[in-house]
């Protein structure tokens, strides 16, 4: 239940507002429960938080509690402004109300409260009341409030503005003294003795009913009045006889009558910190430039929710908050810019605070040197006239002191008038008394002018920077003037909250495009969600359009429609169905055509023009959000075939017709690393992956072999588990027309067609027919046998490694042969042209030999490098003895894995950028253990590496699986599922060697893990190899 509740009358005083409130609350309550009158016994199990809104504020139009912080809130679910109000919900909801009993907290926003995470606040056997304090120093306790307690920590007295003996029996043995600090807790108990106080004269006025019932006005204080009257110092003769009027004398003794029985404890929180915001303009540029203390949930930073083109000009101890400030804008330490659009060049000196300046504002600041003043632009209203005025004060100025003693910009007011002509009677009436001529009634600040538009420069001349020009004068003169006291009521806050909104969503679009085009990884998903929340969707979708279509690299465009794919399935509002799904409806195919010809620019227009039908409804968006997430994978499609750059084949002999090449390749353990391989993380952020190459049961598991045939065709023969197996599917293609299919991953021989075209056997698409191409550079058509001892998702890098044993092959057979290096590039290229999107781990573990870490950079073109790392003497061995694989009998399906994973990176979730950074530096330190020949941490490595896979893709993890794991952890030094997860093999690292009979026996006995077997595994130090084998007769 959220109320915003207004106070019957203007002067209620804090006391009568929170009886008010209090009041509310219950009908509320009382309301949902069903009931037709208020009923105390809603508040027996209520937990009620009271938040005072306080009174003007001369530094924000919006007041105290919607003052905007310098901080920002990363792991915030929606982006947006923090502004003292979100700060202290924080505070109290998190911090000082964890463990409360059920009850009313009130609490001010009239300060800046830092709080521990944890305050220690003791609630066993509390009953009564309850006052917050912080400790503070006695120096500033002679402006505030203070508690008196006694050694129980019951409060006998608050003592507010006390001389120096009041004050130093408050304090504790460390020298602080308990400051009141705006925040009381009322038991239930309690709570239900002060609701029922609204009935009783003359406390009936303080509450909406008794202005509706017609009861004369009353002010009440909550500390001194409601507070108070439960302090064991006080006799309620003094309570009662210090209350002032009549009226107030009387609402006194009946809150003496109600709750004096209630006990008043104090809790007291070390390391907390208040600092109530005053009057004055240099303590709140001070609370608004000094980083808070440790305890702060909030970290106060130089730039927030600002874009800033020069950061570098900013001085350290400044702050700017959303801010747009465009060219040369230099900022001193010690002044505050806060929702202003600047334009350089400009100069703002120390003890500054801007607020509320449009770009308008620029011309007028340039050669306009600033040193402590306030300067600031208010939306005004008067009646139906909108107007913008500016005031300006000093930082040292007060409001209120009469005019013989005070200050106007810093200077006495007499110098002020010598230097700019300024008379007395032009800021108050003669019949204004002396002692009430003072800065807050001075009609200083021009709001309309018969003839003129009136803008900064007309308060700007009065700081006297130059010779005044009597034009300038006379122009001040002849305007409609107001005080800063007739113009508070005249601030137009709705107006000021829609232009700071409106601000925000402008520096939000540059944050846009600096995120992309600079990209940094932070993520623009709770921009998102804040943009389509407050309607601003439009806009940020139009720059994310512009950012895709004008971007260097396919990579940044490929990022931008991800973004486009969020803003769609944000504004779906969780509905519409699931956002992973088929993207190839033939309305976006002209589109995914131009991007598919190199057209980035065309494309995104295109998409755009065809997003206009998809936003009416949540399904639509839905499927609007899949295209372009299919958009974006032709881009990264696109990205990663950069690589193609780093294949080199060479022209070599061809083997006579009929005979076989044959290439065998052992399976790939990924020891650490995997999923940094993963376009497009692997060329935005960088990758690192460990990799071994293995013989599964003392066998190498995946091959293929290619002859030329005399028939101008393509056999294609997928066997069983090994070369002299039966054929288990067989297709022949014979036109162009029958390798289409090819980037469809499902359909029957993809991958082998997909490799006809990669290794350029075969040109595709050709004007030539499929048999004339094949007769004439080859003399005939070629027959491709494959087969994988390994089950389907097995998580050992089957069908990359498949892959590049067919390109191998197909190569040679060709009369071509490609490095290995050219080999994990072919197949990273095979496997973007299939579709498939995978990252060269695989390829990387397969090919290369042995014990190696793969490397890419955050760049592109994408270059995959490989190192063999060293390891001791036989400690190749001492992994044979020590690794076993395990089949958990369960079938990985890593396909929408892949496509949550990628969408996360986009978002650039930051638990995601911080995985992938743990990915990388957990493969360096698995490659330094290798190298150590240390088993114990490379136990740890892959126990970690299990954890980042768990985060990477969550639901990797099957129950079983999880249960095999409990069941293996007792003797293992680490264990991890291969691959992406979610089932395939799980390998451990044993702690004692050759354990595969001992573990059998453990996983027989333990309940519900299925069909699973294990398997030794040996390091294939040999590697693959490419042999013509000869003729074969079958």
């Amino acid at each position: 239940l959220l109320l915003a509740v207004e106070d019957p009358w203007a002067r209620l005083g804090s006391g009568g507002a929170t009886l008010n409130a209090l009041l509310v609350a219950a009908e509320h309550l009382s309301a949902r429960a069903g009931c037709t009158v208020v009923t105390a016994d809603v508040l027996r199990d209520a937990r009620i938080l009271i938040l005072h809104m306080g009174r003007d504020f001369s530094f924000d139009d919006c007041g105290r509690a919607f003052t905007c912080l310098p901080t920002e809130e990363p792991g915030a679910a929606a982006e947006a402004l923090v502004c003292n109000l979100d700060s202290l919900l924080g505070t109290m909801t998190h911090r000082l109300c964890v463990g409360s009993p059920p009850g009313v907290w009130v609490c001010s926003t009239d300060m800046l409260l830092t709080v521990p995470s944890t305050p220690g606040i003791n609630w066993d056997g509390f009953q009564g009341v309850r006052v917050i304090a912080v400790p503070g120093s006695p120096a500033y306790a002679r402006n505030h409030g203070v508690y008196l307690t006694n050694e129980q920590g019951l409060v006998r007295d608050i003592i507010y503005k006390g001389t120096e003996a009041q004050i130093q029996q408050c304090a504790g043995p460390d020298g602080t003294v308990p400051l009141v600090c705006g925040i009381v807790f009322f038991s239930s108990d309690a709570a239900e003795q002060l609701l029922a106080t609204h009935v009783i004269p003359p406390l009936d006025a303080c509450t909406y009913m008794g202005l509706d019932s017609g009861a004369p006005p009353i002010q009440l204080s909550l500390f001194f009045d409601i507070v108070l009257c439960m302090a064991g110092g006080m006799t309620e003769e003094d309570f009662v006889k210090g209350g002032g009027d009549a009226s107030v004398r009387s609402a006194r003794s009946v809150l003496w009558t109600a709750l004096r029985g209630f006990p008043l404890s104090m809790a007291c929180i070390p390391n907390a910190s208040y600092d109530y915001m005053t009057a004055s303009a240099s303590d709140h540029i001070r609370s608004l430039t000094v980083l808070p203390g440790s305890a702060s949930h909030l970290r106060f930073c130089k730039t927030a929710h600002s874009h800033v083109d020069q950061p570098c000009l900013l001085e350290d101890g400044s702050s700017v908050t959303n801010c747009l400030l465009e060219g040369a804008v230099l900022l001193a330490a010690g002044s505050v810019i806060q929702h202003c659009h600047l334009q350089g060049p400009l100069v703002i000196g120390p003890g500054c605070l801007l607020s509320g300046l449009s770009v308008g504002s620029s011309a007028a600041l340039r050669g306009c040197p600033l040193r402590d003043v306030v300067l600031q632009g208010h939306h005004v209203r008067l009646r139906d006239l909108r107007c913008r005025v500016f005031t300006l004060t000093g930082r040292l100025d007060d409001w209120q002191s009469p005019v013989e003693k005070a200050t106007y910009l810093n200077v006495p007011w007499a110098e002020f008038f010598q230097r700019t002509g300024i008379r007395e009677g032009d800021l108050w009436d003669a019949e204004t008394p002396r002692r009430s001529r003072c800065l807050l009634s001075a009609r200083l600040f021009p709001v309309l002018h018969a003839r003129e538009a009136l803008g900064l420069e007309d308060v700007l001349w009065l700081l006297g920077l130059a010779t005044v020009a009597s034009e300038q004068l006379a122009r001040w003169r002849s305007a409609w003037r107001m005080s800063w006291q007739e113009l508070l009521p005249c601030l137009d806050t709705e107006a000021e909250l829609g232009a700071r909104q409106a601000l925000f969503f402008l520096q939000g679009q540059r944050k846009v495009r600096r995120v992309l085009l600079g990209r940094q990884d932070s993520s623009l998903l709770p921009l998102a969600r804040s943009a389509v929340h407050e309607g601003y969707h439009e806009a940020m979708l139009s720059t994310l359009d512009e950012v895709a279509s004008t971007a260097s690299d396919a990579g940044i465009a490929a990022r931008a429609l991800a973004c486009i794919a969020e803003v769609l399935g944000c504004m779906a509002q969780g509905e519409g169905g699931l956002r992973s799904g088929p993207a190839a409806n033939r309305e976006w195919a002209s589109a995914f055509g131009l991007l598919e010809s190199g057209d980035i620019a065309g494309g995104v227009q295109a998409l755009a023009a065809e997003r206009q039908k998809w936003m009416s409804r949540p399904a639509l968006l839905v499927r609007a959000a899949r295209h372009y997430e299919g958009a974006e994978q032709i881009l990264v499609r696109q990205a990663v075939m950069s690589s193609c750059q780093f294949i080199t084949v060479e022209q070599v002999e061809l083997p006579p017709l009929g005979h076989w090449v044959q290439v065998v390749c052992p399976a790939r353990l990924d020891l650490s690393g995997g999923w940094s391989d993963t376009p497009p993380i692997t060329y935005e952020h960088g990758g690192a992956v460990v990799d071994v190459a293995v013989l599964v049961d003392g066998s190498r598991p995946i091959g293929a072999r290619v002859r030329r045939i005399a028939q101008p065709e393509l056999r294609l023969v997928s066997l069983g588990g090994a070369p002299r197996s039966e054929a288990a599917a067989e297709l022949v293609c014979r036109e162009l027309e029958h390798l289409q299919d090819y980037c469809q991953p499902h359909a029957p021989g993809a991958l082998l067609k997909a490799a006809f075209i990669c290794t350029q056997v075969v040109q595709f698409p050709s004007q030539r027919p499929l048999g004339a191409q094949l007769m004439e550079n080859f003399g005939g058509g070629f027959e491709v046998h494959t087969w994988s001892k390994l089950p389907h998702g097995s998580g050992l890098g089957t069908s990359s490694i498949l892959a590049g044993a067919v390109m191998a092959s197909l190569y040679r057979a060709a009369g071509k042969a490609a490095s290995t290096e050219s080999l994990i590039h072919a197949v990273l290229h095979l496997e973007q042209r299939l579709t498939t999107g995978g990252g060269w781990q695989d390829q990387v573990g397969g090919l290369v030999p042995g014990i190696k870490i793969g490397r890419s950079k955050a760049q592109l073109p994408l270059r995959v490098e490989v190192e063999q790392i060293l390891v001791p003497d036989g400690f190749t061995q001492t992994l044979n003895d020590h690794l076993l694989l395990v089949y958990t009998g369960k079938t990985r399906l890593a396909r929408n894995l892949l496509q949550d994973v990628v969408r996360n990176w986009y978002a650039r979730l930051p638990s995601i950028v911080q995985n992938a950074d743990a990915l990388v530096s957990n493969a360096e330190e698995c490659a330094q253990a290798l190298r150590q020949g240390d088993l114990l941490l490379l136990g740890k490595c892959l126990d970690c590496y299990w954890q980042q896979k768990k985060c990477m893709a969550p639901g990797c993890e099957p129950l079983a699986v999880g249960c095999m794991m409990d069941a293996l952890r007792p003797y293992v030094y680490g264990q991890c599922l291969a691959g992406a997860g979610g089932g395939g093999f799980l390998y451990i690292l044993t702690k004692a060697p050759r354990q595969k009979e001992a573990l059998q026996q453990i996983l027989a006995n333990t309940e519900g893990l299925g069909n699973f077997s294990i398997h030794s595994i040996e390091v294939d130090t040999g590697g693959f190899s490419v042999e013509v084998v000869g003729c074969d007769t079958k």
